[in-house]
């Protein structure tokens, strides 16, 4: 995976959680369905099965690919609308090229992400460059959805490009595992991305038989989902895998340990940590459109209809 790294972590800041902070329980694991989105690119749905009590502020997230492409086959979306909320797009391996109808783009590659605040409603495209449909190639990445709370819903949109090398990086004491923080803080530690709902989002690399207990804002929930390999989440060591989500408790601290004995193609445990504090408000979602009643979802679809959530730009001939 050749997202930001460092050749000896023991260079970076260390953090870990103070010894009297209470463990939070992995409350569940769950197993993400496989599936195909846009134009049949294929996705793991990391937050399926997961009550959204344990979720709130995030709405979803899919991890996209890993997939080897041959020539001709990469895929995208088609332009399509949001309103309501914040999608994250983080790259890991691959290359792939965002536009918007209010003006917001960019091409996003290796450690790269896109952070887009749909609130009062756009038109977005997510595409591989014209290149990468050519030559084929490694894709993987994820998409988050993050939800705003009614006050910010109607707000302008707006759109972050953090390169990986804005983001934060830190290391556990022992050096055994790299923490890219893309947004939100640790231990005080500040990632570039900036949230209008408070979450924390990091990228962890744990190397074989590493362990991490990361100190956790007791105000936030927290989830973890493994991109690629094996290990354990909490105290008691529940088991994980690829594709698989932990939804932890209560508490001030929560830890993740990676196996001794690794896969060859995946050499460390690489995990998305998750925390957010729950806007606990109504939702009502459908699509693209995440709102607090169904009257404002028929308002959502009316104005894309009426053409009010931008318009696609004309295609060059």
């Amino acid at each position: 995976m050749p997202a930001v790294t460092v050749e000896n972590p023991l260079t970076l800041p260390r953090v870990a959680a103070p010894t009297d902070a209470v463990a939070r329980p992995v409350l569940a694991v769950t197993t993400a369905p496989s599936g195909f989105e846009g134009e049949g690119f294929p996705v793991r749905r990391a937050f399926a099965g997961i009550n959204y009590q344990y979720l709130d502020p995030f709405i979803m997230m899919d991890q996209m690919g890993e997939v080897e492409y041959a020539p001709g086959e990469p895929k995208g979306t088609p332009w399509h609308p949001h309103r309501g909320f914040e999608t994250v797009t983080y790259i890991i391996d691959g290359i792939f090229d965002h536009q918007d109808s209010n003006g917001g783009g960019g091409t996003i590659t290796n450690g790269d992400t896109q952070w887009m605040t749909a609130g009062s409603g756009l038109l977005h495209i997510e595409a591989p460059p014209e290149a990468l449909v050519v030559s084929g190639g490694l894709f993987h990445g994820l998409q988050l959805w993050v939800n705003l709370p009614a006050s910010d819903k109607m707000m302008a949109p707006r759109y972050q490009d953090i390169r990986s090398g804005s983001v934060q990086l830190l290391t556990s004491p022992d050096g055994g595992a790299l923490l890219r923080v893309i947004a939100g803080e640790l231990d005080g530690h500040e990632g570039p991305g900036v949230t209008h709902t408070p979450i924390t989002m990091i990228h962890a690399s744990l190397r074989p038989g590493a362990e991490i207990t990361l100190p956790w804002r007791e105000d936030f929930n927290g989830l973890a989902y493994v991109l690629a390999g094996r290990g354990s989440v909490g105290t008691d060591r529940r088991p994980v895998h690829t594709g698989q989500a932990a939804v932890f408790g209560a508490g001030g601290s929560l830890t993740v340990r990676a196996d001794d004995q690794q896969d060859s193609n995946t050499p460390d445990l690489e995990v998305v940590l998750l925390g957010g504090r729950p806007i606990r408000e109504p939702m009502a979602h459908y699509g693209p459109f995440v709102m607090n009643t169904q009257a404002e979802l028929r308002q959502a679809f009316d104005d894309f209809q009426a053409g009010r959530l931008g318009t696609a730009p004309v295609p060059h001939t």
